[in-house]
């Protein structure tokens, strides 16, 4: 394996962190589904590269998959629920933009640290993609922790996914049969966000976590 394949594998997995923080930064909904779509194609990008890099072509598969469904269906598919649902564009956070990048600091340190500790027995190139693997899977599970509105926890939890996929193609591939398993989980997911969304607006009048809170106030 040459420079080249390390630089380029390197390149793609960071983008998919950088990615991550510009989900973090965003506070309108249509900039970070847009994000998002920008993110699902770096790792449709990664994902090929990693096939070519291991000899897999089956992982070709798994990035036209991840683009297919990752980078084009769902991000046409929010884009239409936040228009049917009539969502507030403006996305509101717990805490601050400053606190929360440097929360995500924090996790990409952690995700490094640790993943470069206990997975010593790998080769560097399968090492490294872990850690960023790590990272996107931390700043997803935080971007689902400061953000109120379900439509953006529902982003954070895709991009989670992101995460996991980067990770398994990272670990010398997937199996075929595990791709269309990625793929039909995918759509299930689908389906079921759309329709909890559509029931959250049904029964509470809001997608905003904060009045899901008030409500379970008034039922105690």
């Amino acid at each position: 394996m040459n420079g080249l394949d390390f630089d380029v594998s390197h390149m793609l997995a960071g983008a998919l962190v950088l990615f991550g923080f510009m989900l973090l930064y965003q506070t309108r909904l249509y900039a970070l589904i847009n994000v998002y779509a920008a993110q699902a194609i770096v790792l449709s990008l990664a994902v090929a590269w990693q096939a070519y890099v291991q000899d897999k072509p089956h992982l070709y598969a798994t990035a036209a998959i991840a683009f297919a469904f990752k980078a084009a269906l769902i991000p046409y598919a929010l884009h239409r629920a936040i228009v049917r649902l009539g969502v507030a564009r403006e996305v509101e956070t717990v805490v601050g933009v400053g606190p929360t990048m440097l929360a995500g600091l924090a996790c990409v340190a952690l995700a490094i640290v640790v993943m470069l500790r206990i997975a010593t027995e790998t080769d560097a190139l399968a090492r490294e993609d872990l850690a960023f693997a790590l990272s996107v899977i931390l700043l997803g599970l935080l971007m689902m922790v400061v953000r109120r509105s379900q439509v953006s926890l529902v982003i954070g939890f895709m991009s989670l996914e992101n995460g996991l996929i980067l990770a398994a193609a990272g670990a010398k591939g997937m199996p075929l049969v595990v791709e269309f398993a990625v793929a039909f989980s995918v759509v299930v997911a689908l389906v079921v966000i759309w329709v909890f969304l559509f029931r959250l607006r049904d029964r509470f009048g809001a997608l905003d976590a904060q009045a899901l809170d008030a409500f379970q106030g008034e039922r105690r």
